[in-house]
């Protein structure tokens, strides 16, 4: 088996050619449950990593042929808000893409796809989805829906087909064999490995042309620095969760005995993870790395760790 590109790095480097759409055509068709066809790809105002502005970094911003917007966000390091990074997101393109002086009839239907390979929120599955419903405050049965003239003029039942729509694709809990096209993208997206069997669609085009082999020596060059940051990142982090919990299970038992066992374990932690946080912040400052990016993966303030 042919060794292939991270799709995360691909996204970002090499998959903005219009050869190219038909691979991320076939994750949005996987997930949207209809054929999608993307128009072109746009650049975001809020596509920036400045200092000021560095909650939204859109990956790609695509739109269909029928006008709909689509945000491909991919995160690899741990970021405590990124739940408030996606509504950001989402605020930030229906804003840009209405004109000033137009009705608000114009807005577009946007769908942000996360893909994240680190544990975000508190569930069991690996693929969720989020729509806007207004459910009666008596009767949970009562779902309010467009009036006939708003479906006939916006060409739709219900608002939640007029409000954002959210995919999360939280990578690392997929731990399944793969049966579906979308356990397929799952674990593409997990092992960067395509089996011959795989034939979601999308994956056929992806096995042959992001293999690594097919890369520049340049392009190989950022490919494999890219991976030892990613290496390096996930050591740090590793080291900073085993001295936490370490710390945590002794906080844990000095404060279960005062005060009762399980808040003591709670407590401990808390105070463990936070500690970890610390040491990671650390030794990612001794290794030069930028304050904006400890912060990503810490979770800490920047005062805090400028202090350090």
């Amino acid at each position: 088996m042919a060794d292939l590109i991270r799709f995360d790095w691909a996204i970002k480097r090499i998959l903005r050619n219009k050869a190219d759409y038909c691979i991320v055509e076939g994750l949005l068709t996987v997930l949207l449950g209809r054929q999608i066809r993307i128009k072109s790809l746009l650049e975001s105002e809020g596509n920036k990593e400045t200092e000021s502005d560095k909650f939204n970094r859109v990956d790609i911003l695509a739109e269909d042929e029928k006008g709909e917007l689509m945000i491909f966000e991919i995160q690899n390091n741990r970021e405590l808000d990124y739940f408030h990074r996606m509504a950001y997101g989402t605020s930030k393109v229906l804003s840009e893409y209405l004109k000033e002086g137009e009705p608000y009839e114009k807005i577009r239907k946007v769908y942000s796809i996360n893909i994240v390979y680190f544990s975000l929120g508190q569930g069991d599955d690996y693929a969720y989805r989020g729509t806007t419903q207004f459910v009666s405050m008596h009767d949970e049965n009562d779902i309010l829906k467009l009036s006939a003239a708003q479906r006939k003029a916006f060409g739709c039942d219900m608002p939640s087909d007029v409000f954002p729509e959210y995919y999360l694709l939280r990578v690392d809990k997929f731990d399944k064999l793969a049966t579906t096209p979308l356990d397929e993208w799952i674990s593409f997206l997990k092992t960067s490995e395509i089996p011959i069997t795989f034939n979601a669609p999308g994956l056929p085009e992806a096995r042959e042309r992001l293999r690594v082999d097919s890369l520049s020596d340049e392009e190989k060059k950022d490919y494999h620095r890219m991976m030892e940051n990613l290496r390096y990142q996930r050591s740090v982090i590793k080291t900073g969760r085993e001295e936490g919990r370490e710390e945590g299970r002794e906080e844990g038992l000095i404060e279960g005995r005062k005060e009762g066992r399980k808040e003591g374990r709670e407590e401990g932690r808390e105070e463990g993870r936070r500690e970890s946080m610390i040491q990671i912040a650390q030794n990612m400052k001794k290794e030069g790395l930028s304050i904006s990016l400890i912060v990503k993966m810490t979770g800490l303030s920047e005062e805090e760790i400028n202090r350090l």
